[in-house]
């Protein structure tokens, strides 16, 4: 059952959905473009762009908000943050920049989807 919400808190839950969901599809992108054009790890690309896929399991319940799609899916972006900041360790060049990126698209979707999460919790 939703709860009433004043319009500072709907426009906050909107605000947060569009980040969410503007992070999830950019990193998406992003993980796409790295493995298959930017930087891949072989010429001509490679299967790791696979790691895409898993991002498209939660869009449909982020564009949605369904809060408990925004609860597992804070879990799941955290393998992207470790990726990312591990490839920005260990890389250099245009493969540490996509990492970096990687880090800043996986915090901005984690922190949105806490907050999401947060504010649309029973009782608040």
């Amino acid at each position: 059952m939703a709860l009433p919400l004043d319009e500072p808190a709907a426009d906050s839950l909107r605000a947060l959905r569009l980040i969410a969901g503007a992070a999830l599809v950019a990193l998406a992108a992003l993980c796409l473009a790295w493995e298959l054009w930017l930087a891949p790890l072989r010429p001509g690309g490679s299967l790791v762009a696979l790691k895409a896929l898993p991002l498209a399991l939660p869009l449909a319940g982020v564009l949605a908000g369904r809060r408990y799609t925004y609860q597992w899916s804070s879990l799941l972006i955290l393998a992207y943050f470790a990726e990312g900041a591990t490839r920005a360790w260990a890389e250099h060049g245009v493969s540490r920049t996509l990492a970096l990126a990687e880090v800043a698209l996986s915090l901005a979707f984690f922190a949105a989807a806490v907050s999401y999460a947060r504010l649309t919790r029973a009782g608040a």
